[in-house]
């Protein structure tokens, strides 16, 4: 640790996670690559995860433990340990998810080599709640490594529904000139957009990462995207949404803040006419107009849309 500062920053926002919190935390102990700190912000959380934020904190100089006097949603709690943590690199760690010994060394590794890559993230395996393997989720982005703006642009919002690369390594210096995670539905994959605009990513083809699917997971608890605005932002509460219309417009803004050129920002904005077009966005789109008018409309349009391919992801 140079200075008092150390080379990676892994921060962890939750919320009543007592379950799984403590396994998250062991597998950033277990890691080969040890010049690392570990940045928890606690959201008010009514369970045992103070108690066991604590007992790591008191037995690891590492781990600093952050408290919210209320719950500030989900979205601000990301960006806090973001905001607390002093790495050179960083990288978010759900608290019910999980990371093999070798995860922060390769990715280290590859971005020591190479400073035009933002983000290097793995493949990834999906467990469940007592840590069986369930599936896997190995979807490969090949153009997301290009050197043009543009075509990493047009791969990230072509597959834009689980993006688990979000949860890889990170440099902190780009990370900083972006938006960061909003209170909206989705923000993520604009921060994800948002990234490859301003660098290549790189995919280490190993499973490195497992993520944990269980009944409690956000998307699981909140499936529809209406139902998940006040998880994001507890402001959002009561308010009429509109997520989908707020995810073009976002990826629109994006584009505009990128520092990128001309022809790659008029290329960005054909590339979103395409988005519009695929995968049922135009659909989703207007099925937000009909919610707005008959809330319990959601629950038809769900079933209608509702998949779990992604489990298998990249499997023939």
């Amino acid at each position: 640790m140079a200075g008092g500062s150390p080379k990676i920053s892994v921060g962890i926002p939750v919320f009543n996670g007592e379950e799984y919190l403590a396994a998250a935390l062991d597998s950033v102990m277990a890691q080969s690559f040890t010049d690392f700190e570990v940045v928890i912000s606690d959201n008010a959380s009514t369970d045992g995860t103070r108690r066991i934020c604590e007992g790591y904190a008191e037995g690891d100089p590492r781990v600093r433990y952050y408290r919210n006097r209320e719950n500030q949603g989900a979205a601000s709690n990301f960006n806090r340990v973001f905001r607390l943590s002093r790495g050179r690199y960083f990288k978010w760690l759900a608290h019910d998810d999980e990371m093999a010994p070798e995860f922060l060394e390769c990715c280290a590794r590859v971005l020591d080599a190479d400073p035009a890559i933002v983000m290097c993230h793995p493949l990834v395996t999906i467990i469940d709640g007592e840590g069986r393997h369930i599936g896997r989720f190995d979807l490969s982005l090949p153009e997301a490594t290009s050197s043009k703006p543009h075509e990493r642009f047009a791969q990230l919002v072509r597959f834009d529904r689980w993006g688990f690369e979000i949860f890889g390594l990170i440099r902190a210096h780009a990370l900083k000139r972006t938006a960061l995670i909003r209170g909206f539905v989705g923000s993520d994959r604009i921060l994800r957009a948002e990234l490859g605009l301003r660098g290549r990513f790189f995919e280490i083809p190993e499973y490195l990462m497992r993520s944990r699917d269980h009944a409690a997971r956000s998307v699981r608890a909140m499936p529809a995207h209406h139902m998940r605005g006040e998880w994001f932002d507890p402001a959002k509460r009561g308010k009429t949404l509109f997520p989908h219309w707020r995810i073009f417009a976002e990826y629109l803004k994006a584009v505009h803040r990128a520092p990128v050129s001309r022809s790659d920002r008029r290329h960005c904005l054909l590339h979103m006419a395409r988005w519009l077009a695929g995968d049922m966005n135009w659909a989703r789109m207007a099925a937000d107009l009909v919610i707005a008018a008959k809330p319990d409309a959601w629950e038809v349009f769900f079933r209608l849309m509702k998949s779990d391919k992604w489990l298998n992801a990249g499997r023939p």
